[in-house]
């Protein structure tokens, strides 16, 4: 039985009295994969952007496994597993693969055996082991978004 653990009820949201998004709800199941189709100006990266908390929506309500999080910060959501990431790099350049992960870990209310075990399991699971101490400017494009994808996940349990 896959639950529903994400939910938006009747988004919307206008700009200049244009309405860019018109009432969409959507209920995703764990392991879902959902992808939004559309033409250019359909509302499809707006929507998004209000599911993550970048944009806060006219009206309408999202949920987490039933939790609402529609006036809750980017941050708070983030801590609740809503991450996004950007297409635009976004690693810290000068820092070391795993010092990015570190630089994330260490938000969170985790002991310090905890946050390496985190860092550790990320490391091998994203196959960037061998990386760990190679600076973020000398990785390559998809070694980058490997780091990013990490860091992205370092939040989820």
């Amino acid at each position: 039985m896959n639950t529903t653990i994400l939910t938006t009820e009747a988004l919307a949201k206008s700009y200049r009295g244009r309405r860019v998004v018109d009432h969409v709800s959507l209920e995703i199941k764990a392991g879902e994969i959902v992808g939004l189709l559309g033409p250019n100006g359909a509302g499809k990266t707006t929507t998004f952007y209000m599911v993550v908390g970048l944009i806060r929506p006219d009206a309408g309500t999202v949920y987490l496994d039933g939790n609402p999080l529609t006036r809750l910060a980017m941050h708070q959501r983030a801590h609740m597993g809503i991450g996004y990431l950007a297409q635009e790099p976004s690693i810290f350049r000068k820092l070391t693969v795993e010092e990015n992960l570190r630089a994330i870990v260490e938000t969170l209310s985790l002991s310090r055996p905890q946050q390496r075990e985190r860092v550790r399991r990320l490391l091998n699971e994203f196959n960037l082991s061998a990386l760990r101490d190679i600076k973020g400017y000398a990785l390559s494009g998809g070694e980058r978004r490997r780091v990013e994808l990490a860091r992205l996940l370092v939040t989820s349990p």
